[in-house]
């Protein structure tokens, strides 16, 4: 099973030298969209780290990641006691608070300092503290529907598709539940048979298919290849080459 990314429409053309300063114009917002533990968040960290920005102080960082389970909705008591048997559907566009991630975008796009909600996904609810995320010149918005409500869609610069194939994405995310997520192996099978699957066929791929070109293959120059302007950043190092099948996953 292996993974590759894949550049989505042709505005991802547009380059990012266009931000040769920091904070010269508005930030450039880069969506990652992909399967469940397709490996988004591998992707992303691959980015920042290709960019130099990995061992940067987070209040000087030019590069920050967004993940869209941080904006899950609040769950009603009955909604909630349905997710702790596994019967409520995560992966429904329903599911995410699309009115917050869109409201919390375009303030990322005005240059302001934005408040990010933090998801407990062992309890299935919010927390009481948030994330502060300062303006920064390049912002990652990673999720499993990150290209489904058109307002979205249109705020991306860049577009990329991690595509791993399912029995890997399974395997990932049965070893990520029980380990981090205290879930069991029936409830997560049953829950990713039920859910997950189907979702990810209805909402996720057709969106994806519709806005890309073919896939890459793994092992593919995600950054040389498909973007060779993400590298002429003013800030970039490094090798630009980016498999998200082999690097260390942090699959979402």
């Amino acid at each position: 099973g292996s993974g590759g990314a894949s550049s989505m429409a042709g505005d991802s053309e547009q380059s990012l030298q266009e931000h040769e300063q920091p904070g010269g114009g508005e930030p450039f917002l880069i969506g990652v969209g992909g399967g469940t533990a397709s490996g988004k968040s591998s992707v992303c960290a691959r980015i920042v780290q290709l960019l130099g920005q990995n061992e940067v102080d987070y209040r000087q960082k030019q590069v920050v990641i967004l993940s869209q389970d941080s904006f899950y909705r609040v769950l009603t008591s009955e909604q909630k006691s349905k997710a702790l048997k596994g019967q409520f559907n995560f992966d429904h566009p329903d599911a995410f608070d699309s009115e917050l991630i869109v409201k919390t975008l375009k303030e990322i796009m005005e240059g302001k300092t934005v408040q990010i909600p933090v998801y407990d996904f062992v309890s299935h609810s919010r927390k009481e503290e948030t994330v502060t995320v300062y303006p920064a010149d390049v912002v990652l918005f990673e999720g499993i529907l990150a290209f489904y409500t058109q307002e979205v869609r249109d705020l991306f610069r860049m577009k990329l598709f991690v595509d791993t194939d399912a029995d890997t994405r399974l395997s990932r995310r049965v070893l990520r539940d029980i380990s981090e997520r205290g879930r069991d192996l029936e409830q997560i099978l049953s829950q990713y048979i039920t859910f997950v699957k189907p979702a990810f066929e209805e909402f996720c791929l057709p969106v994806s298919e519709e806005k890309q070109p073919p896939h890459e293959p793994a092992g593919s120059s995600l950054l040389a290849g498909a973007h060779p302007t993400v590298q002429r950043r003013h800030f970039a190092q490094g090798s630009a080459s980016l498999d998200s099948a082999s690097s260390p996953c942090r699959p979402r």
